[in-house]
């Protein structure tokens, strides 16, 4: 493998510098791509802000009413994200599983601004001129994870196509500054875009050395024209192929949204996808309209089916499957991160037997 960066690698620096300077638009005229931000992690399909359609046949079954997180579980965490300025997914879309993860010492954070340049039609990140690059983000995100003692740590962000690197030297700046000022530190998994297909990029955040590499594919490709225009199912499958191809060791993990009108054929279709480019984890969860702004809900997938899934999914080869209505990439990654790592040691143990 040549490890060689190419020379039009920009800087962490100059990136920052860089800002939201170029043209955003002339740039998505250029090249179209994947959001890092989709539905199984942030705020798209928002826990806590799921819209009923007045006119829509379907009504919000039993198992989609569940408690949110008390307050007072969350508020431990708010203290800390105020001091240092830094937002996690969770506590943004009110999640119900917030309380659970961060009792086991798991949080997700969202890097990079509020404003994506993409507009995903499932998505409830706001799409806009993007912000400034804040230099100082991966240090306070690093800070927070110490005083939180986080035992593993998600970070994603909006997509930022007007980067001449899409972000991945921020992605990279994190994990170093997570390494350098947390002892012991957490595992760390970067959810990131498609790069623009940009693998020079990638290999910068390659590089920084994360646990954990996730790229979501959000949906079967044939929705892809209605569920996601600007992005490319093919790219995607290459980013993660490309991650295995670069670093083999490294676990992926990818993600997509069920009840967009799917069906089980094109599902397991997708699945397939996935382990034919080493993909070692999968979750799956149900598509939440975020307002009546979004693509509707087609159907509300039953737990039972969910189950079945994760059964198919860990049958066809993958280390771990989250399955279920509020799954989202983030959802018990640590736990999910561990039954991977046990996977690829039972991998490793028998592969030395076969020899």
């Amino acid at each position: 493998m040549n490890t060689q960066l190419s020379n039009s690698i920009p800087t962490y620096e100059s990136v920052v510098r860089t800002g939201a300077i170029q043209d955003v638009n002339l740039k998505m005229k250029r090249k179209r791509g994947a959001c890092a931000s989709g539905g199984l992690s942030t705020l798209p399909c928002g826990m806590g802000k799921m819209v009923d359609d007045p006119n829509s046949k379907l009504k919000k079954p039993s198992w989609l009413k569940v408690e949110l997180p008390k307050p007072g579980s969350v508020n431990i965490v708010r203290t800390s994200l105020d001091k240092y300025n830094v937002r996690t997914v969770c506590e943004a879309a009110a999640c119900p599983n917030a309380r659970e993860c961060y009792y086991k010492g798991t949080a997700a954070f969202m890097i990079m601004g509020s404003y994506c340049t993409r507009k995903c039609n499932f998505c409830n990140v706001q799409f806009g001129k993007p912000d400034t690059l804040d230099p100082d983000e991966p240090r306070q995100l690093a800070q927070t994870a110490k005083d939180l003692n986080l035992k593993h740590l998600v970070v994603t962000s909006v997509t930022r196509d007007d980067l001449p690197d899409g972000g991945a030297s921020h992605f990279a700046e994190v994990v170093r500054q997570v390494n350098k000022l947390v002892d012991p530190p957490p595992a760390v998994e970067l959810l990131i875009p498609d790069l623009q297909g940009d693998w020079d990029s990638l290999q910068v955040i390659l590089d920084a050395g994360p646990e954990v590499l996730n790229h979501n594919v959000e949906t079967v490709p044939r929705l892809y024209s209605t569920v996601r225009p600007q992005a490319i199912y093919e790219r995607s499958l290459e980013l993660l192929h490309e991650v295995k191809l670069r670093v083999p060791d490294m676990i992926t993990k990818s993600g997509f949204m069920l009840g967009l009108g799917e069906t089980e054929e094109e599902v397991l279709a997708l699945m397939d996808d996935l382990r034919d480019v080493g993909c070692d984890c999968l979750t799956i969860g149900q598509y939440l309209r975020p307002s009546l702004k979004h693509l509707p809900i087609v159907e509300y997938i039953h737990p039972d089916v969910f189950d079945r899934y994760k059964e198919i999914g860990l049958e066809k080869g993958f280390r771990s499957v989250a399955s279920g209505p509020f799954v989202r990439s983030s959802y018990m990654a640590g736990d999910f991160y561990n039954e991977a790592l046990a996977g690829k040691v039972r991998d490793k143990a028998l592969a030395r037997v076969l020899v």
